[in-house]
Parts: C-alpha cells; sequence; structure tokens
C-alpha cells in the first residue's frame, strides 16, 4: 500500500501543509480502479459477516473542507456496501433542540448499531473547527472538548465499534476549481454556496484548527487517517482500502460465531424434524 499519513498518538504533531495533497507519483489510475472493484467485493463479503455475527459496529467519519469530497466518498466508496445495515448522516447546523444539549447529544443518537456502518458527513469535530474559527464559542469550551470527544469515542471503541476517521486532505488550488466547476456546470450549480468562498478567507485558520483537532484526538483505537484527496480516484481507493484492512483481522471471529450459529441451528431444525 503507498504510504498514507496515519496519527494514532494523541498529541502527535502533525503540519498538513507538509503532506501531499496529491497521489504518489507513478500511481496508475487504471490499476486502482480495479483495485477498488476488487476491494468492493472483499468489503461487501466483510459487511456480510458483520451483519450476521453481530458482534462490533463500524463508524466512519469524514472531515474535509469544503468540496474536498465527502459526498463523493460515501457514493464510491460507501455504495460498495449493502445499504441493508448502512445509515448515513450529515451534521450540518445544530437545531434548537441539539443547542439545548451537550455537543455530543445529537451524534451519539446516530452511533451504529452492533452489525452496521454509520457514516458521519461532518460531525462532533465541527464543534472544534466551525465554532473556533467563527469564534462561536468561548475558547475555555471549545478546548474541553478535545477531551470529551476522545472519551466518547473509547465509550464506543469499548462496546465494540471499529471507528475510522478520515481527513480528505484537498489544496487549495484544487478547491478553487472545484468551486468554479459548480458555477460553470448546470447540473452543480445547486451546491453553490457563498459561504464556501467566504471560509477559504479562514483558510489558514482552519488549517491550524484542522491541526490541532487531528493532533489531540488521535488514538490507537480511534486513529486519523490522511487522505489525498485532489484526485478522486485515489481519495477512494485509499479510504477503501483502509476500511477494508481495518475489517479484516475481525474475518475469523466473525465466521466463527456464525458457524456456531449454524450449527445450533441445523440441530434445532432436526429436532424439530423429529418431533412433527
Amino acid at each position: 500500500m503507498d504510504t498514507i499519513t496515519t496519527l494514532d498518538k494523541t498529541n502527535e504533531k502533525v503540519r498538513l501543509n507538509a503532506i501531499s495533497e496529491a497521489p504518489p507519483k507513478g500511481t496508475d489510475k487504471t490499476a486502482a480502479k480495479k483495485e477498488l472493484e476488487a476491494l468492493g467485493e472483499e468489503l461487501f463479503d466483510l459487511q456480510d459477516l458483520l451483519w450476521g455475527a453481530r458482534m462490533n459496529s463500524v463508524l466512519i467519519v469524514l472531515q474535509g473542507r469544503d468540496t474536498a469530497g465527502k459526498d463523493g466518498t460515501i457514493k464510491h466508496v460507501v455504495g460498495l456496501l449493502n445499504p441493508r445495515g448502512v445509515s448515513v448522516t450529515s451534521f450540518g447546523v445544530p437545531s434548537e433542540e441539539e443547542k439545548e444539549h451537550d455537543f455530543l447529544w445529537r451524534i451519539h443518537r446516530h452511533a451504529p448499531r452492533k452489525g452496521e456502518f454509520a457514516i458521519f458527513n461532518r460531525s462532533h469535530y465541527e464543534d472544534v473547527l466551525v465554532v473556533r474559527v467563527h469564534d462561536l464559542v468561548p475558547e475555555s469550551l471549545w478546548k474541553e472538548r478535545y477531551g470529551h470527544i476522545r472519551d466518547f469515542e473509547e465509550l464506543l471503541v469499548e462496546h465494540g465499534t471499529i471507528v475510522l476517521k478520515f481527513f480528505l486532505h484537498i489544496s487549495r488550488e484544487e478547491q478553487e476549481k472545484r468551486l468554479i466547476g459548480r458555477e460553470q456546470e448546470v447540473r452543480k450549480a445547486w451546491k453553490i454556496n457563498a459561504g464556501d468562498w467566504e471560509d477559504r478567507e479562514h483558510w489558514d485558520d482552519y488549517t491550524e484548527a484542522y491541526e490541532e483537532a487531528l493532533s489531540r484526538t488521535a488514538t490507537k483505537r480511534a486513529p486519523w487517517i490522511i487522505v489525498p484527496s485532489d484526485s478522486k480516484w485515489y481519495r477512494n481507493l485509499v479510504v477503501a482500502r483502509a476500511v477494508t484492512e481495518a475489517l479484516r483481522p475481525y474475518r475469523e471471529d466473525w465466521q466463527k460465531k456464525l458457524d456456531e450459529v449454524g450449527t445450533r441451528k441445523k440441530a434445532e431444525l432436526e429436532a424439530w424434524k423429529k418431533g412433527r
């Protein structure tokens, strides 16, 4: 696998400007697409075992700047999964009801049940990103949230959730191309949002906010994977690889559980037949 930046130690320094947003030189697009297809078949099979065994669940967190490709990743990677047992939640501006609770209340409600995938398109991390950059809450408040986030994710892990967090890393130049593309392409015009251009004026502030968020919330059991996202096809491949590799070690245990269930159900069926 190509070298990808993975953060799994809390307070490990990260400098996004030092990490490439482009695929490694020599990476072949055609080969990548074929690999993605193969990963899709394996991922579908792993999901089937996950669903049947009901021993674990999977949480995928997608974070990134505007146009980084959160929706595209959901379409091309999550789209490889069986829709049964998959939920996708997009977290926007909190509602009045959500504001009346702690910042994790609206998040925890969408955590995955055992056997299922939950995909977060943006997430609890907005509460240490947007609120920081736009000064929506006091610094003393959002700084405390890093610890709350680590504890929350640790709680999920302790109850069998496989937590995977992806930062879709896009360059300022590529983002501008995509924003302009929305204006020029009729079918994408509905995505136009003046706020996206306004946020570009805070590029450095967001960089600083992301760097601290990534550093302060990376743990061994809930790591951050920084995904070069200037090329959509490479972004999709990296995410699919990471998810598949994270699930592979569980295959044997899931299969063992299903074999035990199958043996028991066969015995129950034989007993029923004899008792007719």
